[in-house]
């Protein structure tokens, strides 16, 4: 077996296209998720102003708002999701060895490769905007009940 020569092929345009878009999709992921991130600000900003406004024309001048505890938790909910969203966007600092393309996850402590950046800064800011998501959307049920 040692003395065989193996036969080889060179990497055809094909592959090295594929290997291309592949590593550009791990490269955008961060950026995809920071204009998921502006899409769910917008949102995050007008709902509960558009949710204001409409207590205020259903309700009248003259009419009170009573104040229970859903509408506490409504707001509360979309304050602490903006939050969330606003922390996607901050920048994060991240230790990276420019010199290794994919760390070892036990030494990510270390520094992270530059394969891991762009993956792990993509998972957290998924993981903020996932949370944010669902505070938001909790946020909407609550308000349902302070009508």
């Amino acid at each position: 077996m040692a003395g065989k020569i193996l036969e080889t092929q060179p990497v055809s345009e094909n592959e090295n296209l594929l290997r291309k878009k592949f590593y550009e999709s791990v490269a955008v992921q961060s950026d995809l998720m920071d204009k998921l991130a502006e899409r769910l600000l917008t949102l995050e900003l007008g709902i509960p102003g558009l949710f204001a406004t409409v207590l205020k024309l259903t309700r009248g001048n003259d009419a009170t708002l009573v104040i229970n505890p859903a509408l506490y938790l409504a707001f509360g909910l979309w304050l602490l999701a903006l939050a969330l969203t606003l922390a996607s966007l901050m920048p994060k600092k991240w230790t990276v060895d420019v010199g290794v393309l994919k760390q070892d996850p036990k030494k990510f402590a270390e520094g992270l490769g530059i394969e891991d950046f762009f993956t792990q800064s993509a998972l957290y800011k998924r993981r903020l905007l996932t949370a944010s998501s669902l505070l938001f959307f909790a946020g909407i049920f609550a308000a349902v009940f302070t009508l």
